[in-house]
């Protein structure tokens, strides 16, 4: 509903609305921003210790990347996760507001445990429908540009070259590993929302909170996922990746990261991805917020 009614307001459809909710086009503009973090995130978490490692951290990725690719370099895979941002959200917040409405007890309250539990749901639809077929393009298009020869022009050309060569199957690569990921993503997240939401209400269940504090919020849930199951991310990417044939299963990519790399290499890529995950956890639940209160306010609801 969300994603909807911004899509109306981008086309002037929703010439009413406040200005609150003529911000639909923040979470694309918030990735156009923060993409290059996103960026250097994968290219780090790809770079295996064993072979030996192309990069000696964020720094040398970014000037690497420049050097050879231009500013551009650092946007190569932007497009798979614009295309799925607004169908991400609204299965991520449609999901979680209706496992919520059934959850919630006779005072209308969800409690931080029932909370993780709808986040978790959430993340797993998320994860099966949108998230999976967009990282993987995502995470293939940037492990192509550090190729010798790249294959992938842009994005309709490397989608159906993607589908040629490796059918279907081939965008629903580390499907275990993404649900495994989005789903203790959005349980981490919901559950550190609707517990800090709850804290900060008190008594007073109709109590308001301001967008400032509702993104202070937002940005420590964000940060919490982060720090929770940056190990399973690791995975995920390098389930992905053009050279995902290595391993036989998620499991079995785990045990040989962790044999040939160490602890370490499960949390490669926690800085970049704590400064764009915080941001857009934030920005997101502000909207999220804002959009709700507007449609309160039209339709009246119990």
């Amino acid at each position: 509903v969300v994603c909807v009614i911004e899509l109306m307001e981008g086309l002037g459809l929703c010439k009413g609305a406040p200005p609150s909710g003529q911000s639909g086009i923040a979470g694309g503009i918030e990735i156009c921003i923060t993409f290059p973090t996103e960026y250097v995130k994968t290219q780090l978490q790809l770079d295996e210790k064993a072979n030996p490692p192309k990069y000696r951290g964020i720094g040398d990725c970014v000037k690497q990347t420049v050097q050879g690719h231009g500013v551009r370099g650092l946007y190569r895979g932007l497009s798979s996760l614009l295309y799925g941002s607004i169908p991400k959200s609204a299965v991520r917040f449609g999901v979680f507001e209706y496992l919520s409405n059934h959850a919630r007890d006779e005072a209308g309250k969800l409690n931080s445990t029932r909370g993780l539990l709808c986040g978790l749901g959430a993340g797993v639809m998320e994860a099966v429908f949108i998230v999976c077929p967009m990282e993987t393009v995502k995470v293939k298009f940037i492990h192509d540009q550090s190729s010798a020869n790249p294959k992938y022009r842009g994005f309709y050309h490397g989608v159906r070259e993607i589908i040629r060569t490796q059918g279907i199957r081939g965008t629903y690569q580390g499907l275990t590993a993404t649900v495994l990921k989005q789903g203790s993503n959005q349980a981490i997240r919901f559950y550190v929302m609707t517990s800090l939401r709850n804290w900060y209400k008190g008594d007073n269940p109709n109590k308001a909170i301001n967008p400032v504090v509702t993104g202070t919020f937002g940005a420590i849930a964000g940060a919490a996922s982060v720090f929770g199951n940056t190990p399973l991310d690791v995975i995920k990417t390098r389930m992905q990746g053009l050279e995902a044939h290595k391993y036989k299963s998620t499991l079995d990519c785990a045990v040989k990261i962790m044999r040939h790399e160490g602890v370490r290499a499960f949390y490669k890529g926690t800085v970049p991805r704590l400064g764009r995950v915080c941001l857009d956890v934030a920005i997101v639940f502000i909207i999220y917020e804002e959009v709700v209160k507007v449609l309160n306010t039209v339709w009246k609801t119990e």
